[in-house]
């Protein structure tokens, strides 16, 4: 499974910290954490406990096997105290205590919380612990956490989140296929490591689709479905909602008018879905012509829902009844390029940062974002310390980039009301004979295409 190094450097880093360390460690599902941890582990000395959905006593039991296997314990007096005792290093190494899943051991045991707080405090002549809180759940480790452990929360010493793979990383992780293909892959599953072991980088995009996502023996088929449940409840609202949102609803009038749910209701459940990273609200770029841009802007923020929702969740009956290849043409093929052109432009952010970060570009960037108005996005607008701006176009369709987009980009910034002292012209094609003449004659004009990507 493909795996960012700087995550497990970051835990390196943790663990030849001198004394005691409660790290918290934690990413969707999906995000590999299970491989950090064997990587991290590896020539360490460790207990692991892997906590799931059970009683109190049936979970003391099951720790207490473990340690019992692992430290020799033979006590009649058997509680999360002598446990946690007995966990001493068998020499002057770092013992390294991971407690997997550890949402399902801090709900409701405090007792557990308690010993292992003790075991942090512990100063031990027989060598110092890492104590290695892990998880699955982004909802708990963001949003109850903090709560759940009340003053113990500020005696954690790190906490790390397993991001997303981004672009570049998908680059580099199929390093046989084409930019093209890259951005293709980047919009389809995004960039979680589990599906992209599942896409196999010698067949088509149609292929994989076919086979990963439409056929009903492929990994990915019902995922959508699969990782709504482990966090929330009452599907038909939550797919209602993002049905609605992937067929061009994004204001919270617009939803409550198409699910016929009240405003108040919708809003709950928007909040539950950007908890679990599934949905974010829109910022556009603040800029002086405020009045002529969008606000309480939706959007699906995880990318292999946005496309089950875009084209295979509303066709539910034709993908039961039609070969997943039937199915590509009739609803995927003809809107594919359409769908790419927003995670286009997210490339083409990414290209920005990169490019400012080895200080590439023509100003020195602090701020980045989209420009949201009412009449049409600013695509990229990148601006430095003095407010001056690079703005951009991202063009992914096959059309190409022309000189009419630039003519239509300068409207939208009078509307916006800034200015630009360099223009970037992003293309998933070509360029129009006019505007490579005006990039010759112009030097705030870049043009950039997929071999520059």
């Amino acid at each position: 499974m493909i795996q960012k190094t700087a995550a497990l450097k970051e835990l390196n880093n943790n663990y030849k910290q001198p004394g005691n360390q409660l790290v918290v460690f934690y990413g969707r599902e999906g995000c590999g954490k299970e491989l950090y941890i064997r990587n991290f582990l590896k020539g360490k000395e460790f207990f692991y406990y892997r906590a799931c959905e059970v009683s109190d006593e049936e979970q003391e039991m099951r720790f207490a096997k473990k340690v019992e296997k692992q430290f020799h314990l033979d006590s009649e007096e058997k509680d999360y105290r002598i446990y946690f005792e007995k966990m001493k290093s068998s020499g002057q190494s770092k013992l390294v205590v991971v407690l997997d899943e550890f949402e399902h051991l801090m709900k409701k045991n405090s007792v557990f919380l308690e010993n292992i707080l003790r075991l942090k405090r512990n100063k031990s002549e027989d060598g110092s612990v890492m104590i290695l809180l892990c998880s699955s759940s982004l909802v708990f480790v963001e949003h109850k956490m903090t709560a759940g452990l009340g003053k113990a929360f500020y005696e954690i010493d790190v906490i790390h989140k397993i991001q997303e793979m981004t672009f570049i990383d998908i680059v580099r992780s199929f390093p046989e296929n084409s930019v093209r293909e890259c951005i293709e892959i980047f919009g389809v599953i995004g960039g979680i490591p589990a599906y992209l072991k599942e896409w196999d980088g010698k067949k088509s995009l149609k292929e994989n689709i076919c086979g990963n996502i439409l056929s009903p023996n492929s990994g990915l088929f019902l995922e959508a479905e699969h990782y709504l449940r482990t966090e929330l409840r009452e599907l038909s609202v939550y797919n209602t909602i993002l049905t609605a949102m992937a067929g061009g609803c994004q204001k919270l009038n617009e939803l409550h008018k198409y699910t016929g749910y009240s405003r108040a209701k919708v809003s709950v459940y928007l909040k539950h879905l950007m908890e679990f990273e599934v949905v974010e609200k829109v910022v556009s770029f603040e800029t002086g012509g405020w009045e002529n841009a969008q606000k309480g802007i939706y959007q699906i923020k995880n990318t292999l829902l946005h496309f089950w929702f875009r084209f295979v969740f509303p066709n539910l009956s034709d993908l039961y009844l039609y070969t997943p290849e039937t199915f590509y043409e009739m609803h995927i093929a003809g809107a594919l390029d359409s769908y790419l052109e927003y995670y286009f432009r997210q490339v083409c952010m990414e290209y920005i940062k990169l490019m400012n970060r080895a200080k590439k570009l023509p100003i020195q960037i602090h701020k980045l974002g989209t420009w949201i108005g009412k009449q049409g996005n600013i695509d990229i607008i990148a601006q430095n310390s003095v407010r001056e701006n690079i703005v951009g176009i991202c063009r992914w369709s096959q059309e190409g980039l022309t000189r009419p987009h630039l003519d239509e980009l300068e409207e939208l910034m009078k509307k916006a009301r800034i200015g630009a002292k360099h223009y970037f012209l992003f293309s998933g094609s070509s360029f129009d004979d006019k505007l490579k003449e005006l990039a010759k004659k112009d030097d705030r004009i870049t043009l950039i295409d997929l071999a520059d990507l």
